[in-house]
């Protein structure tokens, strides 16, 4: 529902409306009776999301993981949301109106919203929010060791200032025209925090990890109890909410690592909802009575990246196309991800518009990534694999595709050793830090935009002038260097191309500009680009099917989510 300008609204519909078909739901973590719960609220009820990974840090303001998100969102608002199985279209939240015209982004904020400890939210927690990710000299700045790869490119390289002097106007004033600018109002890094908790710290940095453990929102549901002993987080009904639902006394997410389990988990009634599954827990899923497997198509990439300034061979283009010529994609797909998955070959999934449809993948073909080889005058080498071992949507079974990765290549006289992690969290901590070699990573999009996937992680936001004469990579420690670029790719064509988009406000320029910036970006093969992972979520039977949404972007939504009490 955005107030922009008609060439605006077409290009969002691009955009979003490709997305009706993917989708990304959720629900639960874990108890031993899930239609237990109650209390004061008069709801009853206890949603269980069983997930792979427990982090034990639930700022929003301080991860990349997706699993943080699943919680945050129920428990922050941002100013804009997406519409709960929409695909991306813009819809009210604590803003009810929004604009954005050249270099100004107008809002008008809801009234009689309270954050869960009984505080008035008004736009200086908006303030707040943003001058605690973004402005060092901000008392309560969390830091640029703290913070996470979402504070630039969500704000910081956009937003000049901010006129919060009404309570309920805010007024944002960009550095440039910047096209994405709504949207990314509406991602879980851009939930509202509260002013008053921001400013109970001492300051900046450090001690603001407390923020984490204790969240206070605005969202349906109140960070009751983070149980990091037995891996759950537990929530409880906001019966202030401002908005529909909730329709539980309590959401309850518990970490089970291993995917048959957590599989079984849904099939016997122990959870009420599971996700990032494997090839062995959809056919559990698909072959019982009480539980159902939903699949949906997902806006999302899977990827390996190499890392350019950690090794000199990868800065060779010929060298990474080689690798990319011998990794057999299609067996990762067709026989790992047992065809819940597409091979990609660019980093827009073909659900986002700019996406290039002339390009195709690279053909599994040992013959010419030897031939790519000789012709670099690189000799086969030793390095190491990076993989996470609980499965993400995008990678369902990464230690089978690091073993796939691995053998393929040893075909052709490299030698793999794959690294891997127990953690998610460990392993983003990691692969942040450039320690990897080459690694798996992958991307869910957080509004649907094309700037989301080109610019966020294969620009590496740096100026221009930052990049040598005759380079294509950059170090880390570059001035405004993003993490989320693992590859440390630094193409100059490649991010004049996708800095003009971003730029631009007319619908059918940005999407020329991103498909040229596709072709560049499968030409150069930052990456290995490996697959469009169809969403999957397993159901059990007692969630009501009419009050939950299944969505591509944003959620889960779990504040409409009924669960019979038999």
């Amino acid at each position: 529902m955005s107030r922009d300008d008609t060439s605006r609204r077409e290009f969002l519909k691009a955009v979003g409306g490709a997305a009706a078909t993917g989708t990304v739901a959720a629900t639960a973590g874990c108890t031993s009776d899930i239609s237990g719960g109650g209390g004061e609220s008069g709801l009853s009820g206890t949603l269980v999301y069983a997930r792979g990974d427990h982090p034990a840090n639930y700022d929003p303001q301080q991860t990349t993981s997706g699993e943080v998100a699943k919680v945050t969102n129920q428990v922050f608002d941002s100013l804009i949301r997406f519409e709960a199985g929409s695909g991306g279209t813009l819809a009210d939240s604590l803003a009810t109106d929004y604009s954005l015209e050249g270099t100004t982004a107008t809002l008008t904020l809801r009234e009689d919203v309270t954050f869960h400890d009984g505080e008035e939210f008004t736009a200086a927690d908006a303030k707040a929010t943003v001058d605690r990710f973004t402005d060092e000299e901000y008392d309560f700045y969390l830091g640029g060791e703290n913070r996470s790869g979402y504070g630039p490119f969500t704000f910081g390289d956009w937003v000049e200032s901010i006129d919060a002097s009404s309570d309920y106007e805010l007024t944002f004033e960009l550095t440039q025209q910047y096209a994405p600018f709504l949207r990314n109002l509406a991602m879980f890094a851009a939930a509202i925090l509260s002013k008053s908790q921001i400013e109970s710290f001492e300051g900046s940095g450090e001690p603001q990890v407390a923020l984490g453990e204790e969240p206070i929102g605005t969202g349906p549901f109140e960070f009751a109890e983070l149980d990091n002993e037995n891996n759950r987080v537990r929530l409880e009904a906001n019966t202030e909410y401002w908005g529909d639902g909730p329709n539980v006394a309590e959401v309850v997410f518990r970490e089970i690592t291993e995917n048959s389990t957590r599989a079984s988990s849904v099939i016997n009634g122990e959870s009420h909802i599971t996700d990032n599954l494997d090839s062995q827990s959809f056919q559990q899923l698909q072959d019982n009575d009480s539980a159902e497997l939903v699949s949906k198509n997902g806006i999302n990439v899977g990827y390996m990246a190499f890392n350019m300034e950690r090794r000199e061979e990868f800065r060779s283009q010929a060298v990474r196309q080689a690798v990319s010529h011998a990794v057999d994609t299609q067996a990762i797909v067709d026989d790992i991800y047992q065809g819940f998955a597409a091979n990609a070959d660019q980093p827009l999934p073909p659900d986002v518009a700019g996406h290039n449809e002339e390009i195709e993948p690279y053909p599994t073909d040992k013959d010419e990534a030897e031939s790519l080889l000789e012709e670099a005058g690189v000799e086969p080498f030793e390095f190491e694999l990076a993989t996470f071992s609980n499965p993400r949507g995008y990678n369902p079974s990464p230690i089978q595709t690091a073993n796939q990765v691995k053998s393929d290549l040893e075909e052709i006289g490299f030698t793999v050793n794959v690294n891997q992690f127990s953690t998610f969290s460990s392993y983003l901590d990691y692969t942040d830090q450039g320690k990897h070699d080459a690694c798996f990573l992958g991307w869910y999009t957080d509004n649907a935009d094309p700037d989301n996937f080109l610019y966020v992680l294969l620009d590496p936001k740096v100026p221009m002038d930052a990049v040598p004469d005759g380079q294509d990579w950059v170090s880390r420690d570059t001035e405004g260097y993003s993490t989320l670029n693992a590859a440390g790719w630094a193409n100059t064509e490649y991010m004049e191309t996708v800095r003009e988009a971003q730029a631009t406000y007319d619908s059918g320029t940005r999407e020329e500009l991103y498909k040229e910036a596709s072709q560049i970006a499968h030409d150069e093969a930052p990456w290995v680009f490996l697959d469009y992972a169809q969403t999957l979520r397993g159901i059990h039977q007692s969630v009501n099917s009419d009050t939950f949404t299944v969505s591509s972007v944003g959620g889960p939504y779990l504040e409409t989510v009924e669960i019979d009490s038999e």
